[in-house]
């Protein structure tokens, strides 16, 4: 098979059928240039490799890696903003940043090599999810600094379809695009889907009689009970997609519209391992733990064994021969022990939509009183239930179920449709009140 064959629009990339022994040397090949570019020309990831005592020289084969430091988002706000790059600004031709909302923003930049293939595992994924170039794709990320506009933008560019560059917010404006564009594909975060769905019963339209056929959703964690809700409320097929700034953006993975049943990482450019979060140690496939990349192709700035936080397990490949990652179960990091008991937010939510009163609009406060944590949630009804003594009785219900399923007391308080505040990216899950220390 040849690997660097360019694929007609119909067919896969080569690399996507590939055996697991073509796809291991491809990643051999490409991790020991990596580590050497990275050792070469980060000096932070120098220091870093020469106080572990190894060298790239080091690296014989995969396993090898588990022999080379981590790279966490302290390493990059300790080289913010330009440190981490491996190439001369002069080869720099895009910067992209996180929010950050916990601290200095994460800084990315990118060579033009790096935009063509960033481009070109996107327009691999939205044709994984259904798309063609013929296609019509709304994208609904937001642009600028965050890479989900973007990053969405030149990889269906890439795949030859219609780009109608809208990104977040003016929610009235969204609805009005897809009645008069007709776009047949949309990428947003699930919850900016609900509340322009919200919008379009507003105007008084049916959800499922809008042109949309598949929706790739990503930039926050979702489940499978919040597929269901969008696909029968929309009537399309509801496709996930990963990715993070630190490793290029989305694209890193895809789930494919013929089998939805996880998303399968482009392993010809970013390396996955599994590990445990408390030890570090590497984690065999199928088990549960915190996600790790190294990316193998990324000139402007590699990452070695960078961790994401995320909380997930390596499956092999079905509908594409590279290997599969399960949801996002929630973070390493955003998890919330509430007097001993480990919870996630997605976890609450899975709660929410196992109640037919209940809309997907919710948020988590956390409090601390009397030196206890205590944990309120707060959730709208669906439109139509507006009887006090219905959303009492709701509220009773899913603080039960939170008891019984997840092993936490909690405050819930349902309100009326509408009466959580929007959110026009992100949705912003937890609030912690509690006093910093």
């Amino acid at each position: 098979m040849d690997l660097t064959k360019r694929p007609l629009e119909h067919e896969l990339d080569p690399i996507e059928l590939a055996t697991r022994d073509q796809i291991a040397a491809v990643q051999t090949r490409r991790m020991a240039w990596s580590l050497r570019h990275a050792y070469e020309n980060v000096p932070h990831f120098r220091a870093k490799c020469d106080a572990h005592g190894v060298h790239p020289r080091d690296f014989k084969d995969l396993s090898d890696l588990a022999r080379f430091p981590f790279t966490t988002k302290q390493d990059l706000r300790e080289t913010y903003p330009f440190n981490s790059f491996a190439v001369p600004m002069s080869e720099v031709v895009r910067i992209h940043a996180s929010s950050g909302t916990t601290g200095k923003p994460t800084v990315v930049g990118y060579t033009r090599a790096d935009i063509d293939m960033w481009a070109t595992v996107m327009a691999r994924s939205i044709r994984a999810a259904g798309g063609r170039h013929n296609s019509r794709v709304l994208v609904s990320y937001g642009y600028g600094l965050f890479t989900g506009g973007l990053g969405a933008h030149y990889g269906a560019e890439k795949l030859g379809a219609t780009v109608i560059p809208m990104s977040g917010g003016q929610t009235e404006k969204q609805v009005q695009l897809i009645k008069d564009f007709e776009p047949d594909i949309i990428m947003v975060t699930p919850s900016y889907m609900l509340v322009i769905a919200d919008e379009m019963e507003r105007q008084g339209m049916d959800p499922r009689d809008c042109s949309l056929r598949i929706g790739i959703f990503g930039a926050e964690p979702w489940t499978g009970q919040m597929r269901g809700a969008l696909e029968t409320r929309l009537g399309i097929d509801a496709i996930d997609i990963y990715g993070l700034s630190e490793v290029i953006g989305p694209g890193v993975a895809q789930e494919c519209i013929e089998s939805k049943d996880g998303l399968h990482i482009w392993e010809d450019h970013f390396y996955p391992e599994i590990i445990d979060p408390e030890t570090g140690a590497v984690l065999p496939d199928g088990e549960l733990g915190e996600l790790v990349f190294t990316s193998l192709t990324k000139e402007a700035m590699p990452v070695i064994r960078y961790r994401t936080r995320d909380l997930t397990r390596l499956m092999p490949g079905t509908a594409r021969s590279m290997r599969r990652m399960g949801k996002i179960t929630g973070r390493s990091d955003d998890m919330l022990i509430i007097r001993g008991v480990n919870v996630f937010p997605t976890q609450i939510e899975e709660m929410i939509l196992k109640d037919a009163r209940l809309s997907p609009h919710y948020q988590i406060e956390v409090t601390r009183e009397n030196h206890l944590d205590h944990v309120t949630v707060n959730v709208e009804t669906r439109p139509g239930l507006a009887d006090e003594s219905a959303r009492d009785a709701a509220a009773r219900d899913l603080q039960h179920h939170i008891k019984s399923f997840i092993g936490i007391s909690t405050r819930v308080k349902v309100v009326e449709d509408g009466g959580i505040e929007r959110s026009m990216g992100k949705a912003k899950r937890v609030v912690d009140l509690r006093p910093k220390s």
